[in-house]
């Protein structure tokens, strides 16, 4: 069958397709308005559900006798609508980031373009038969063509927006058949390339609107604020058919009747003190259009964005985005997502204290928006419109990425695509900032689009990244400055210099795997500078494809590559702060405390600290109440010294003040104060007494561990060429002077290690060490060999002492560390390690730096004082603090979709695993430990969670220290401020060993 070649032809969006509107659902009549939600209304025809489905490789394969109303379908397949064909086991999966999935050659798309038929049938309601009939498609992706009762309704593209056809001359009394085909690629593909798998199918709902011959067809609702703090909302109204009277009707929150009048044109009212909508506070007031037969219901956030001295305002207030990337995205629905789906990410977004939301890189589901009014958030709106793979034209030259913005062909399908974004959602008070889309250069088919958009809003900023790579085209309707993943160090030169607009990260922090490490440190300069309005961590969540689970019930999740795609970009898709099924993590946990709603700082009196106020129109004494612990930690205990609660909390927004705690210190351990800010009364996803955030504050003393060791006691030694063995009643220690370490230790007849230790400075590299893998390689650090050059041994009265000097140098290369060694060991068998290096500066910075032991397999359980519960880096801790606790090893592991580096502790003075049948237990100041009962090597090896297999033992690693975590698996550098790259090392331990 062929079809007619609109597909092929970038000026022609769509065919008989109704005029772009507001999302809105009507009903019959106020009262119902009112009580509705959703599509629960008399006035539409749900049609998803099963629709019979045929999946062919093209369009050329399909006959057309299977669009015809009285087609036997019973040999076709069976399809759930919404969905994706990909889930549900058609075509195949493709993960691209940027890449085009096919020849760039526009406007043309493979012909071999896997083509999908549906077929199903309704009803018209005998009550709405003579009324008008709109079939409504809100997602199909890329390209819809519709036939009812056999004949030709039209066509649509633009796969994150609404078709609306109006079927009414189509339709007739009784049954009638809808068929409708969607092709995989069209020339709207160009402007679709957007970070995410691809996937095909109708992902959205699709019903049938009855309505009058007359009704409303669009409105436009705005809200400003007045003086005298008096505010207006205003109506004004687009009718279909006739112009009708429409009676406006206000209502308050409660649901009471405010102010009520009739227009057939535009309506204002004036609202005396009115409660302004903020993310805080998002109060929505209710306007209902009632016509003759028909009434719709809409919320109304009063609220007004404006622009002083280069800083971003709301209702006259400085606010601060704290923001993340969202697409519609499930590991097992894929784009076809549910409002209770998006209700989950919205439950998990305001309990880790995100206030707003980018819509990368398109419309999110038309009711998303509507959801965000009601619950507080601020939306970035992104147009459907993306063209990143331009870039890669041979040979590559990022100026190529403006071909299509260039391209005259392509001007009518952008200024649609923005066009559609912008009058879907120009109603709703949560959007602040329009974006004309992301990465898709900028020519003259978006400036002529921008010029629209501030010429038709201008109650709202308008975004648009590329915008900046661009600076000698017109950039007078770009109303705020953003970047991608700029360095502090970049964005502080930005922020140094005279501006105009705000500044915002559009995204940053790059959250791939074991990530971000360099939250707090980008939240340090967003609060520090009024005109750095914030930020949007790249990405809410890890998008793959759940493919059932292990004999173990472990999920197991696909990503690029896994499904003989190509070409594909791996796993750079799972690239979230919350894995696919939303379970939290740990780095979810760190976003939420890096945005706690304040901070509390030290000042000079060791007791008095000052409190922060982050949040942007809350008191905090409404909000919140502030409880304080102190507790000692010393030995194996940890005490509890003081509590108490901070009763004044009279902090308006943005404001500090100082406050006090009093208590005594005791002479032994260590003392901190930790202050944890608490929920004030219940809220829709939090109840009372809900943990917002905590700051603490290691006051002073110092850690004993309580550990009985260090004792003296007579020692036999025997050398040989070899090595050393030291033993008495109690041990046997055998120590190689070809590797300088410790190859076995037993104690009376148990062995406590596996296989030799051995000196670490490699870690299964975390995605944000993706580019440092490179040159970590190419150094050799994975394979570094020791090499022994002294060895000397000498009793003392403690027991004796080992000094060695050896260097770690890979194969090719020189030396990468050298090293001088002392071990010295006790009568009751401790080990005292000393380790002193010196690193060869031409080297890159160094992973880690420590030792690994491999222990018994039951050693598995754990206990130490440093920064937990969960995993922490020296630039990933926000969501740790100082403490002794106890878990198990298999628990202390982080399960990152590839594996990797992960479920280190930092700043940790000790630690013990223990088994059935022994222990180790590690002294030290400020190291790091992690316990895993997978290798490093298998860590790296593997390239999915589910492929793990345990080595037979606990695998302890203790390091003096490891870098940072960062986010350079697509954001800056890795700091220096966290990198291992000092040319001098030094760490001291003591092994205790029961």
């Amino acid at each position: 069958m062929k079809l007619a070649p609109y597909y092929e032809d970038p000026e022609v969006t769509r065919v008989n397709t109704e005029d772009d509107r507001s999302y809105y659902i009507p009903f019959p009549t106020a009262e119902e308005a009112l009580a509705g939600e959703g599509k629960n209304s008399g006035r539409v025809t749900l049609l998803n559900g099963d629709w019979k489905f045929s999946c062919f490789p093209s369009q050329y394969e399909m006959s057309e006798t299977m669009l015809e109303p009285d087609y036997d379908d019973g040999g076709m397949d069976t399809l759930p609508v919404p969905s994706v064909w990909q889930m549900h086991g058609y075509d195949h999966h493709q993960y691209t980031n940027d890449l085009y999935p096919f020849p760039f050659d526009p406007p043309y798309v493979p012909q071999e373009n896997p083509c999908g038929l549906y077929r199903t049938s309704f009803l018209i309601p005998p009550e709405t038969e003579e009324m008008r009939h709109y079939l409504n498609f809100e997602g199909v992706d890329s390209c819809l063509y519709v036939w009812v009762n056999g004949r030709f309704v039209g066509y649509n593209t633009v796969s994150h927006s609404t078709g609306e056809f109006d079927v009414t001359d189509f339709v007739q009394a009784g049954k009638n058949s809808l068929c409708a085909v969607v092709l995989k690629w069209s020339a709207g593909s160009y402007l679709e390339d957007q970070d995410k798998l691809r996937m095909t199918g109708i992902f959205r709902d699709v019903y049938l609107l009855h309505r009058p011959q007359d009704h409303i067809r669009d409105y436009r609702v705005k809200t400003r604020l007045l003086h005298g703090g008096k505010a207006e909302v205003s109506a004004s109204f687009e009718f279909s058919g006739n112009p009708l009277d429409v009676c406006v009707s206000l209502y308050d929150a409660s649901g009471r009747l405010l102010q009520e009048a009739e227009t057939d044109d535009e309506i204002r009212f004036a609202v005396d003190a009115p409660i302004l909508w903020n993310a805080e506070n998002p109060y929505l007031y209710r306007l209902v259009f009632h016509t003759n037969g028909e009434a719709i219901a809409e919320y109304v956030g009063i609220r007004e964005v404006t622009v002083k001295d280069a800083t971003l305002y709301l209702n006259g207030s400085p606010i601060k985005l704290k923001g993340v990337n969202r697409h519609d995205s499930d590991p097992v629905t894929g784009y076809a997502v549910t409002e209770e789906q998006m209700m989950t990410d919205l439950r998990l977004m305001k309990r880790a204290n995100v206030n707003a939301i980018r819509t990368s890189h398109y419309p999110n589901a038309p009711i998303f928006p509507q959801m965000c009014d009601r619950l507080g958030f601020y939306l970035v709106a992104e147009s459907d419109l993306e063209s990143h793979g331009g870039q890669y034209l041979y040979p590559m030259d990022y100026a190529n990425i403006n071909r299509i913005p260039d391209d005259s062909r392509f001007a009518a399908s952008t200024m649609d695509r923005i066009h559609r974004n912008v009058l879907r959602d120009k109603n709703r008070p949560c959007v602040l900032i329009w974006s004309l889309g992301n990465e898709a250069g900028y020519g003259s088919n978006f400036i002529a689009a921008a010029r629209w958009v501030k010429s038709y809003d201008n109650t709202r900023l308008i975004h648009y990244e590329h915008s900046i790579h661009n600076p000698d085209r017109d950039q007078s309707c770009i109303t705020i400055d953003s970047n991608m993943y700029f360095s502090p160090e970049d964005i502080q030169k930005k922020l140094d210099a005279p501006r105009k607009k705000p500044y915002m990260l559009c995204e940053y922090c790059h959250a791939m795997g074991n990530g971000p490490g360099d939250l707090e440190q980008y939240w340090n300069m967003i609060y520090r500078y009024p005109a750095f309005a914030g930020g949007f961590v790249w990405e809410w969540c890890d998008h793959a494809v759940q493919d059932g689970v292990t004999s173990d019930g472990k999920k197991r999740f696909l990503y690029g590559g896994d499904f003989g795609d190509f070409p594909n970009a791996g796993n750079f898709c799972v690239d979230g702060i919350v894995p696919p099924d939303r379970k939290p993590s740990d780095s979810l946990r760190e976003l939420k405390n890096v945005l706690r709603p304040a901070r509390i700082f030290r000042t000079d009196d060791p007791f008095r600290f000052t409190l922060k106020n982050c949040l942007d129109f809350t008191n905090l004494k409404d909000a919140a109440r502030l409880v304080w612990s102190a507790v000692n930690i010393s030995g194996e205990k940890e005490t509890q010294v003081a509590s108490g609660t901070v009763e004044d909390l009279d902090v308006p927004a943005h404001e500090s003040r100082d406050f006090s705690v009093c208590f005594d210190i005791p002479d032994s351990g260590i003392t901190a104060v930790r202050f944890s800010l608490e929920q004030k009364g219940s809220l829709p996803f939090t109840p009372d007494r809900y943990e917002m955030g905590f700051d603490q504050f290691v006051l002073g003393g110092e850690y004993r561990s309580g550990v009985v060791c260090h004792r003296p006691g007579a020692l036999d030694v025997i050398e040989n060429e070899t090595g050393y063995l030291l033993k008495n009643e109690k041990f046997a220690y055998c120590f190689s002077k070809l590797k300088g370490v410790f190859t076995s230790l037993s104690r009376e007849g148990r062995s406590l290690l596996n296989r030799p230790m051995e000196y670490n400075i490699w870690r299964a590299p975390t995605d944000n060490d993706r580019n440092e893998k490179v040159k970590w390689e190419d150094a050799g650090l994975n394979r570094a060999l020791v090499r022994v050059y002294h060895t000397s041994l000498k009793q003392t009265r403690s027991g004796a002492e080992i000094n060695c000097e050896l260097s770690l140098t890979p194969l090719s290369r020189q030396r990468i560390l050298t090293i001088h060694a002392k071990y010295t060991v006790w009568g009751d068998g401790t080990i005292d390690a000393e380790l002193d290096a010196l690193k060869d500066p031409n080297y890159p910075f160094l992973p880690r730096f420590g030792l690994r032991f491999f222990l018994p397999e039951d050693y598995e359980q754990a206990e130490y004082v440093g920064y937990g519960p969960d995993e922490s880096y020296a630039d990933k801790r926000r969501a740790c603090w100082l403490g002794l606790f106890r878990s198990t090893v298999s628990e202390m592991f982080t399960d990152y979709i590839r594996p990797q580096e992960n479920g280190s502790h930092w700043g940790c003075s000790f630690v013990k695993l223990a088994g059935s049948r022994g222990s180790v237990a590690v002294l030290g100041n400020g190291f790091s430990f992690n316990a895993s009962h997978y290798t490093q090597e298998e860590l790296e090896k593997k390239a999915h969670n589910f492929e793990l297999k345990p080595c037979g033992s606990t695998v302890l690693c203790v390091d003096a220290a490891q870098s940072g975590i960062g986010s350079n698996s697509c954001g800056p550098v890795l700091s220096p401020d966290y990198q291992l790259n000092e040319e001098a090392l030094h760490c001291r331990f003591t092994f205790c060993f029961k």
